[in-house]
């Protein structure tokens, strides 16, 4: 695994002399319907023949429920403060750019 990571800027705060950015990790994560994962989990809990009969009447109840969607990752979000100088020589990166972490020297 590598030690370098990819980040997108999701805040920028600078106050004149510091400046501060929030990232989080450049990662795409596909929604998963709550829905969905409930009917996959009883679904795999079943016989087949209970399978049949319960799985109309669980589809049906779902219906009525409100779509949920869930995120299969959980993101690591990290915090950076540095001075404004240094930020300037990185090329003032704007919130929605991407830039490189060494989680080694973090």
């Amino acid at each position: 695994m590598s030690d370098t990571n990819e980040f997108k800027i999701t805040q920028i705060v600078d106050n004149g002399q510091i400046v501060q950015l929030s990232l989080v990790e450049n990662i795409s994560t596909e929604p998963i319907s709550q829905k969905q994962m409930i009917i996959e989990n009883v679904s795999n809990k079943l016989d087949a023949e209970t399978k049949e009969q319960v799985m109309p009447l669980l589809e049906a109840i779902l219906q009525a429920q409100p779509t949920v969607n869930v995120k299969t990752y959980q993101q690591t979000q990290i915090t950076i403060g540095m001075p404004k100088g240094r930020y300037d020589n990185m090329g003032r990166p704007q919130v929605g750019n991407i830039i490189e972490v060494d989680l080694k020297k973090v």
